[in-house]
């Protein structure tokens, strides 16, 4: 408190400082008396610092409302919502949803993914849904349930994985028990590192009138460092696929630093690397070819070789746009018979030249480079 008789101290603030009567200062917060009940140390700056708010024994903080003033501002309270008020049943309301916004479970699960067909025939039984995990280039399957986790779904899940030959195994409900968690947890840790088990939680909340909006919780994942290290210590130091996983790993770290949007993927071990394309079941893949070739393909990948010869045939009619979209002569192979098409070029690049890595993950992100124009085409 200020000595008898003498005036309270006054805030004066101008650009770049803050004073306050009987003393600057410049460079230093300066104690302010704002009211009786709240006192407020300013920065140099002249903004009030939140270290230097302090309520009195007895006081409230309207005087801190006054400070602040507009720099005060209403945040909301998030509300959880009842999944079941939003799909009132599983098969015919969440599982067609999901199947039309993979894009939100894909961003939780960390992967790229294409979810292909729901209530997928499995013996007499039917699947959720039944997928790609394009980062892994494996199938993916998804069990759903809207409530608590039980063991009925469990065994579900891993039938399912049995006579689809999943790798990537996703269970969504809207609580995990510890023993069904714990399980998953169990699964992962026993299993290769190509067999993934994923345990999501499933939130709906909203905050006030805004509309609900759903949350994917991962609870349980595979533990990828871990597996990894038994994968590089099962072969000898040095070997290919350790050197594709150091490879991809540079690569990815490259492409999500400069382009963070592009892609989710994950690198591997193999001698390609799947990054989703703007168009539909295609991938812009790397590949290490054989006679040290590395390969950038536009890889169409459908369910039937009919509709990959579709795409094909769709794009080749515009090979002129398409190849001035890429900037250089593409190759063209329609690969009669199989489930695939591919529109590439190809470029000196062996896996086993370290030496050369850096100059090589620069040329395997070009193909990324015409996904804003491929994705018109």
């Amino acid at each position: 408190m200020p000595p008898s008789g003498a005036p309270d101290p006054v805030l004066k603030v101008v650009r770049g400082s803050a004073e306050s009567a009987g003393g600057s200062a410049h460079g230093r917060p300066a104690a302010v008396k704002c009211s009786d009940d709240v006192a407020v140390v300013v920065s140099a700056r002249g903004h009030p610092t939140a270290r230097g708010v302090r309520r009195a024994a007895c006081g409230n903080m309207a005087g801190m409302t006054e400070i602040l003033g507009a720099e005060v501002q209403q945040l909301g309270r998030l509300e959880p919502v009842d999944p079941r008020s939003i799909w009132s049943h599983e098969a015919l309301n969440f599982t067609p949803w999901l199947a039309q916004n993979a894009d939100r479970l894909a961003e939780a699960l960390g992967i790229e993914l294409e979810l292909e067909a729901t209530e997928y025939a499995v013996g007499g039984y039917s699947l959720d849904i039944f997928g790609k995990d394009q980062t892994n280039d494996v199938v993916l399957i998804v069990e759903n349930q809207l409530g608590d986790s039980d063991h009925s779904h469990l065994g579900q899940l891993l039938t399912y994985a049995a006579g689809t030959g999943a790798s990537t195994i996703v269970w969504i409900t809207t609580r995990f028990r510890d023993e069904h968690r714990q399980a998953l947890t169990w699964l992962n840790e026993h299993s290769d590192q190509d067999t993934h088990f994923f345990g999501v939680e499933l939130e709906v909340v909203k905050i006030g009138d805004s509309a609900p909006a759903p949350l994917f919780k991962v609870v349980a994942l595979p533990n990828d460092w871990q597996k990894s290290v038994r994968a590089a210590t099962s072969g000898p130091a040095g070997s290919k696929n350790e050197l594709y996983r150091q490879f991809w790993a540079k690569l990815l770290d490259r492409i999500k630093s400069e382009h963070p949007a592009w892609t989710r993927a994950a690198g591997g071990s193999q001698n390609w690397l799947w990054l989703t394309s703007p168009i539909r079941g295609c991938g812009l893949n790397p590949v290490f070819g054989v006679k040290g070739k590395l390969r950038q393909e536009l890889y169409i990948d459908r369910p039937r070789p009919e509709q990959c010869r579709a795409v094909f045939d769709a794009l080749y009619a515009r090979c002129d746009e398409f190849e001035a979209a890429y900037g250089r002569p593409l190759e063209w192979h329609s690969l009669e018979g199989r489930k695939a098409c591919r529109i590439s070029e190809s470029s000196a690049g062996d896996i086993q030249n370290e030496g050369d890595h850096e100059n090589t993950s620069s040329s395997s992100s070009t193909p990324a480079s015409g996904s804003a124009e491929q994705s018109r085409l």
